[in-house]
């Protein structure tokens, strides 16, 4: 059996995991879940908030609904720490509500990585900040 693999790949140093995270980055700010879910293991588990998921579907019905919501989405990326298949994030994204307020959300991340490259489990926990638009870094 060939597994498909999603270079860079765990092991992580710091080098190729800031590749890898760059990759998750772009991906999650083209704001398209298709290009996001390409990323993710067909049976990864994910805790974004308080929101759990389980497989790609899950996930994609999750950024599709969020995106309708969050407008204007940017996510900025920050490794903290990678060893083995296991990377530590810290992020900030900012975006706006129908309504037209602005929020900056900060939190960390840990992202587990299967041996294809392929993200196997991904646990986030943050806060939002209601934030002017003129206030606005990202």
């Amino acid at each position: 059996m060939i597994i498909e693999q999603r270079f860079p790949l765990p092991p992580w140093d710091m080098e190729n995991a800031a590749q890898k995270l760059q990759i998750i980055e772009d991906e999650w700010n083209s704001l398209d879940p298709e290009k996001v879910i390409i990323g993710y293991a067909p049976g990864a588990e994910v805790r974004y908030g308080t929101e759990f998921l389980n497989g790609r579907n899950e996930i994609k019905q999750f950024l599709n609904n969020k995106w309708q919501q969050q407008l204007s989405f940017k996510l900025k990326l920050d490794l903290w720490g990678a060893l083995k298949g296991r990377m530590a994030v810290r992020f900030e994204c900012e975006w706006h509500n129908t309504t037209g307020q602005w929020y900056r959300s900060y939190g960390v991340q840990v992202f587990q990585f299967n041996d294809g490259g392929y993200i196997q489990m991904h646990f986030a926990s943050f806060n939002d900040q209601p934030i002017t638009k003129t206030g606005r870094k990202l």
